[in-house]
Formats: structure tokens, C-alpha cells, sequence
């Protein structure tokens, strides 16, 4: 019953949170982690094994990924990043086949969630706010400018005058012009979300963002706030949704009433070790139901409010490297 989490990269943290719960059921499980580069990669370092994987645009990858599940005996597989969520999603019964789970939402969903657009258009079917969308000859100042299928804050713009525009910004099809939700009116939240294999909710955990580097939060509190019941309200049931979704919403500072939803991205977030430390255990409630069969229920109330994280950098020493 091992378990690989696949271009785990700086995610330390997730990593040592299947080892720790995967040994409270069965002592010989390992988890093992799989990078382009492995070697430098700190959760490839730290895991129980690890594996150097092709890039994801090569046509071998999904090949060298099963095989090497089969030769080490994982039937668990957990991914991390956006770029690999639709290739996974595409191959999933391949990999059910070999006995071997792939803990991935539907084709259809993680299409919806890969593109901003049309992931704004889901949120509105479900009466979920979102920021308006501008054509871009027609717009208001100031306008928060990303694009339809942009991770991690590359490619955005916050333009407050007609000088901050190049012609990049109208050229490039993949920009989308949005308002602008200003942060002196509107917290910034990300959700942490688990859904089970019924495609049901069963806890909400939002983390307010406090301050952010390369797109991933380094500070952040859990906050027990209106989100939670607005999610649980319009958001308890998301055909094909399974696992852990991360997403993202603004709430306003004087009327938390009025919630704007960003996006939604089907995997672990990189502040998903702040709703682990909670209380809110998604490691463990993948691995009963995915590994063991089991059914989980409804734990919205499981998780600690007002649990400050401050990340810090740590190092990982790799004796003996020659390059």
C-alpha cells in the first residue's frame, strides 16, 4: 500500500504528511515522490524513495509512471501541479486497471478548472459572485489583467492608468480583463475543500493569505467566517470533484456577505500543511477511502479557527553531489 506523490518538487510538508498518516495503518507502507529533477528536489530528498519522471509533454510519461508504481507496489497516487492534472485525469481507469489509484477529479472537471474562463462561468451557474470580465475595448480602471490558464501569479497585471498597458496586454488571446478587487476592501482567501468520491463536500477550511511569494502563502490564519456556510450552500455537490480542491475567494472587509470567487484548482494547494495542522485531515481521509474503502463523512467542524502559519526556509543537505 505505498503511496507516490507525483512532481512534488518543494513540498515537503505533503510528503511527510502521508508518511506520518500512512504508517498509523500499515507500519511497511513508504511514500515515494517522482520530480523531472529529482536531486534537487527537497520532497524527492525526504521521501522513502523517488524517481526521475519524463517531462509531461513526452509521449512516455503515463508508460513510465505505471511501471514504476508496479515495481515498487504503489496504488496510490496523489499529483501537485496544474500542468499534470489533465494528463491524469485522461488516464485514470488505465491506471484503476493496474490497480492503482489515481486521486484526480473528472476529465470535465479539471477542463473546466484549467481554463478561467470557463471556471468563472461554472461559479455563476451555481450562484457563486465572480469578478467581471471586460472586452478589451471596452474597460474600467483599474483592472486586474491574468491569464485563462496561468498558476502560481505568473502573467498578471494590475494596471491602474492607460500608460501601464503595452501592447502585449491586448495582443496575448490568453489575457482576460477583470476587475479589480482591491485588497483595501476585500481579505483574500484559500479554501482548502475535500470532496469524496460522492462528489459531495465534507470540510471547508478557509485560509486567509497574509503574504505570499511566488504565488504560494508563507503567512496565513484559519478563519471561521461566512465563507464556509456560502460554500456549503452553493458548492456542496461538484460533479467529478474528488480529494482536495484548493479555491479561491475575496470577501469584503465591511459586508461579509459579499464573496467573489476566483478559481479553483483541483489538487493540494502549497498552504495545505496550515488545514493538516488544523485538524482538517485530507491525507488521512484519502488514503481510508482510496486505499481502504472507506466512506467519509461530513467534518466541518474538525478543524482548529485562528491557527496562524509563518513559514520559514529550512535546507536539506544532498551529500555527495557532482552535478
Amino acid at each position: 500500500m505505498n503511496i507516490l506523490i507525483t512532481s512534488a518538487g518543494r513540498r515537503v510538508s505533503l510528503v511527510r504528511s502521508f508518511q506520518k498518516e500512512i504508517i498509523k495503518s500499515n507500519p511497511n507502507s513508504k511514500v515515494f515522490a517522482s520530480d523531472a529533477e529529482p536531486i534537487l528536489s527537497a520532497a524527492c530528498q525526504i521521501a522513502d524513495g523517488f524517481f526521475k519522471v519524463p517531462r509531461l509533454d513526452e509521449s512516455d510519461y503515463i508508460a513510465v509512471l505505471i511501471e514504476f508504481c508496479k515495481i515498487n507496489d504503489i496504488h496510490l497516487i496523489v499529483p501537485t501541479i496544474d500542468t499534470e492534472l489533465l494528463e491524469l485525469a485522461k488516464n485514470k481507469e488505465k491506471f484503476k486497471n493496474e490497480g492503482i489509484e489515481v486521486v484526480i477529479s473528472s476529465v470535465d472537471f479539471v477542463s473546466k478548472c484549467r481554463n478561467k474562463r470557463v471556471i468563472h462561468e461554472f461559479f455563476e451557474a451555481h450562484n457563486v459572485n465572480v469578478a467581471k470580465e471586460f472586452t478589451k475595448d471596452n474597460y474600467e480602471l483599474p483592472l486586474f489583467i491574468k491569464p485563462i490558464d496561468g498558476s502560481r501569479s505568473v502573467d498578471t497585471f494590475l494596471i491602474k492608468s492607460k500608460e501601464e498597458f503595452t501592447d502585449y496586454h491586448f495582443s496575448n488571446e490568453k489575457l482576460m480583463f477583470l476587475e479589480y478587487l482591491d485588497h483595501d476592501d476585500f481579505d483574500e482567501f484559500t479554501c482548502d475543500l475535500y470532496f469524496g468520491k460522492d462528489h459531495k463536500l465534507k470540510c471547508a477550511v478557509p485560509r486567509k493569505r497574509i503574504e505570499v511569494r511566488d504565488g504560494e502563502v508563507y503567512k496565513a490564519l484559519t478563519v471561521n467566517n461566512s465563507l464556509v456556510p456560502y460554500i456549503k450552500k452553493n458548492l456542496n455537490y461538484i460533479e467529478g470533484a474528488v480529494g482536495c480542491l484548493t479555491a479561491q475567494f475575496f470577501v469584503n472587509k465591511s459586508d461579509d456577505q459579499k464573496i467573489y470567487a476566483i478559481e479553483i484548482n483541483p489538487r493540494f494547494g502549497g498552504g495545505y500543511p496550515l488545514s493538516y495542522l488544523s485538524g482538517a485531515n485530507f491525507t488521512k481521509w484519502i488514503i481510508d477511502e482510496y486505499l481502504f474503502g472507506k466512506t467519509i463523512e461530513e467534518k466541518f467542524d474538525v478543524w482548529e479557527k485562528d491557527l496562524l502559519m509563518i513559514r520559514y526556509d529550512d535546507e536539506i543537505l544532498v551529500h555527495g553531489y557532482k552535478g
